[in-house]
Parts: structure tokens; sequence; C-alpha cells
């Protein structure tokens, strides 16, 4: 499907950046960020949905990448870059759909940089792609890329891995960029983050501080967090300097439960794994609520990311501490926050209700 709508007159010079998934926490991030950049020209976004956000040099259209008659390679003939963000999180109980966008769609658009002779591919990659790691030192890119084998994100992370690799030896001419990002959250996420991990039975009202007790001290729960619109400033670098390879992107501090606690002014609690576990699993299998048991056995599992190369390499230096970006998106849970695209809606038609109805991660 192809549907273009034109939102604002594009220059008729500056480079020109195709944004695929651009609708969604990172890809409103990311158009942005490139709109207030004087060296970018125009910007397309692609999105299997209409958008109707209006930003400057840019217009939008619909193309769903899971599609495999999708045309990608007309929409980037003439890129100068195209930036790679698409992905479904949900529906965790079909994992054969995730994969269609999410590795053959990504294939595919792999593909079409090639054959349109684009000369710079940004691909999100993610924390998600790396093999287990310690949680007392931190690793840089050269860390094993096998994923957590039992959680289909990290699957499906750590396979395009190795698609990149086959692509970038049969197109050495194309300038290959993988972006590693840890947690990624803003206010405009919220609602959207909470109906993908936490679903309808979350009381937003909860993440107020104060109200809840206590924070789960478990094993393993330490990981790295980023404002959205950081990890979009570190896009927009990769666009215009000569890099190419791989970038973890985190912002300090480490979030423990410690840090947790601090933000929701609550006391942390000893809690032995397997309970926790097993209820997530049991709520995961009732279709209570969306994020796999997998997903959590591979966050406890991620690595600490040694940011040096982006900082060294993009000149890139977050802007937000982790508990600023955290802090963020916990308001913007308490607001109910949104944007007008439609995986940033504050509120989807029919609200909670639809969200049971219509199946807990068993809908894209």
């Amino acid at each position: 499907m192809v549907d273009d709508q034109n939102r604002s007159e594009t220059p008729a010079s500056g480079l020109k950046v195709v944004v695929v998934g651009a609708t969604g926490n990172v890809g409103t991030s990311v158009v942005r960020a490139l709109s207030e950049e004087s060296a970018v020209g125009s910007i397309l976004g692609l999105a299997r949905r209409p958008c109707h956000l209006s930003v400057a040099k840019t217009r939008w259209a619909c193309v769903d990448v899971g599609d495999p008659q999708a045309d990608l390679e007309s929409h980037f003939r003439g890129a100068d870059a195209v930036i790679n963000l698409a992905w479904l999180f949900q529906p965790t109980h079909n994992p054969v759909t995730t994969w269609r966008t999410n590795v053959s769609g990504s294939m595919r658009v792999f593909d079409a940089v090639g054959a349109a002779e684009v000369p710079a591919l940004v691909h999100a990659s993610s924390v998600g792609a790396y093999s287990p790691g310690p949680k007392d030192r931190f690793v840089d890119e050269s860390w094993p890329t096998h994923g957590w084998p039992e959680a289909a994100y990290c699957r499906e992370k750590a396979y395009l891995e190795r698609v990149l690799d086959a692509f970038e030896e049969q197109h050495p001419s194309v300038r290959v960029v993988r972006m590693r990002p840890g947690f990624l959250f803003k206010r405009e996420s919220a609602s959207e983050q909470r109906r993908l991990f936490a679903g309808p039975l979350l009381p937003q009202h909860l993440a107020r501080p104060s109200l809840l007790p206590a924070v789960p001290d478990i094993p393993g729960l330490r990981f790295q967090a980023l404002h959205t619109d950081d990890a979009a400033d570190a896009y927009r670098r990769a666009v215009l300097r000569p890099v190419h390879g791989a970038f973890n992107l985190a912002a300090d501090p480490v979030i423990d439960a410690k840090e947790l606690a601090g933000l929701l002014r609550a006391r942390t609690v000893r809690l032995p794994l397997p309970p926790l576990r097993n209820a997530l699993a049991a709520a995961w299998h009732l279709h209570l609520v969306p994020a796999s048991p997998q997903l959590f056995d591979a966050v406890l599992r991620l690595p600490l990311l040694d940011t040096t190369r982006a900082r060294n390499e993009l000149d890139w230096t977050p802007q937000y501490s982790a508990t600023d970006a955290l802090t963020e998106f916990l308001h913007g849970l308490q607001e109910v926050a949104g944007a007008d695209t439609a995986p940033l809606a504050a509120r989807i038609p029919g609200g909670r209700v639809r969200e049971l109805v219509t199946g807990v991660g068993r809908r894209p």
C-alpha cells in the first residue's frame, strides 16, 4: 500500500533522508532532529498507517514493509541515506507476525537500499542483539551479538546483525551503521509503551512517586536507559558523518532497584527471582500482560554498554541522564501522554476494553 501525504514543501537542495518506521517512539524524534539540521534538505517518513504530523521539510507515505509487494525501491531512489526503524513489538503470542515485519521486512529494506544504490543505511539494532553479558562492567561493540535465543525480540535483532554482515559484503559501496541503544523513553511514548509492555490492567496513577510502597530488588536487575531525543541526535550525526559499524548508546547512571526506588520514593525489597518470573509467565499465558516472560529473562541477562565509540566518533553526548528520561516517562504515564501518530496515540478507540477484547499480546 502506497499513499503519499505531502505535509510541507521540501527544499530543493541538501541531503535527502528516508526514515522507515517514522511514526513511533524513535521515528518521531529522528524526523524532528533531521528537520532541524541545516544540511538536510528533505525527509520522507514511511509508516504502515497514515501520519498527520506537520514537520518542516517532511512528507509522508504509507508503506508496510511486512508486505512482500511493498515498493520500497521507488521511495529510496535518489536518497542520500535510509534510516530503518520499522519494528513490531506485538503480538508476542504470534512470533511469525513479528518476524514478517521485523526480519523479512528489514531484509526488504536492505535489498531496496542496495537496488536503489543509496549511499548510507542506518539500522536500528539494540542492546537486545547482544549475547548475555556482565552486569559489573561495560562491554564495547565487539561483544557477541547472538541475543537471548528464547526471546523473539532478541532473536530477531541478532538475526538481522547476521543479515547485515552479508549485506555489507555484497554491497561494499553502502556505508552501514548499526545503532545499539539501551531502553528508550520520552514523555510522548508513555501510553504506547504502557500498551506494549504492561497492558490494560496497569493503573497508570501508580507511576506517581510515593504510591508504590516498594520496588523489587531481584538478581540481574541492572539496565541502561536513554532519552529518545538523545538517541535521535546520534542517528542524525550518523547520517552526517562518514562513520560505519556499530555504536552503543546509553546514558548514566545505570538503573537498578535503588535508582528506581529513588525515583518512586519507595523502598527496595529483595525478592527471589523464580516466584516473580512464574507470576509473569502465568499472566502472559492468560493474556493479562503483553510482555513475555522470555523478554523478562533477556533483560536480566543484557550486558551494560560502553558508549566510548559514539562519544568519540559521533561527538555524541546525551543531554538527559537516564533518570531524567525515566522521570519524563513516568510523568507521561501519569498524564496519559501521547502524540498525533497511530503508534503514539494517548488513547486508542475503545480504550482499555478494546485492548482486552482484541487479545493482550495477540495483535500488532
